[in-house]
């Protein structure tokens, strides 16, 4: 089983580095394509807070695959979604709904939502694999590792050790690219590009920008809820502009019926 979207979604990991403005619903996703962007990718954090939920699969599962599937019928490129932890589906189920919303590719990342933490590195992997099995060439499998997020309970060294460690299993599990969400250092990215064969995804930061992620290897920079918080921020501020400018309007003089 194969899909032209996600043989272009899988090619682009391979070359320029591939720049992924996420989206959380048909607007936003038509003005990233209309930018000249390749492919649209969403962003759970995003999609939840605009339903009305929190991210971290609080938001109903079926609410989360039904805007990728308004957003995939609203673009003409791939679409991949953020499907955060899989939202407790079986990998059957899971590779029929990333497929019935018109995604060509998925984040699963490792972070228990039940449990809390880390999953097992190796129970991740064999759900992985599943996912691979059921999917066969049709989705594009981004694994992220979440060893560098807090409630990871790593730190140090560790961290980046843990993410090498998972990375590697992820890809001998079939996934196509990994995610070490959270680093912040070049150095700790640079060994986990080294030490992971294949695509690695990363984030910018204040040591990351778009010339040093490519300079280091990165195939796919993403940027989670940040264009849909910048935008809140954004109307936040003018509001705030506007009440001020609306206190100091004059009064009308319009005379109620009471006054006459």
């Amino acid at each position: 089983m194969s899909d032209r979207n996600a043989d272009l979604l899988r090619e682009l990991h391979h070359g320029k580095l591939l720049v992924l403005p996420n989206a959380w619903d048909e607007e936003s996703a038509s003005l990233v394509v209309a930018a000249g962007f390749p492919v649209v990718a969403t962003s759970s954090a995003a999609v939840a807070d605009a339903l009305g939920y929190e991210d971290g699969e609080r938001a109903p599962w079926r609410e989360m695959f039904a805007a990728v599937a308004r957003i995939a019928r609203a673009v003409p490129v791939p679409v991949t979604m953020d499907a955060e932890a899989g939202y407790g589906l079986e990998p059957e189920q899971l590779v029929a709904e990333l497929l019935a919303a018109g995604a060509a590719g998925c984040n699963l990342e490792d972070t228990d939502h039940r449990a809390g933490g880390l999953a097992d590195a190796a129970a991740q992997a064999d759900r992985l694999a599943a996912v691979r099995a059921a999917a066969g060439d049709a989705l594009v499998i981004n694994a992220r590792i979440d060893t560098f997020l807090p409630p990871s309970g790593l730190a140090g060294p560790e961290r980046t050790a843990e993410a090498i460690r998972r990375g590697r299993r992820y890809r001998e599990a079939g996934a196509d690219c990994v995610y070490p969400i959270g680093i912040s250092s070049a150095a700790d990215l640079a060994k986990v590009v080294e030490g992971v064969p294949g695509p690695v995804n990363g984030n910018t930061g204040a040591e990351l920008d778009l010339d040093t992620l490519a300079s280091l290897g990165v195939a796919r920079v993403s940027f989670g809820p940040r264009f849909y918080r910048a935008g809140r921020a954004a109307l936040r501020s003018g509001l705030e502009e506007l009440r001020r400018a609306a206190a100091l309007l004059p009064a009308t003089g319009v005379v109620s019926e009471k006054e006459c």
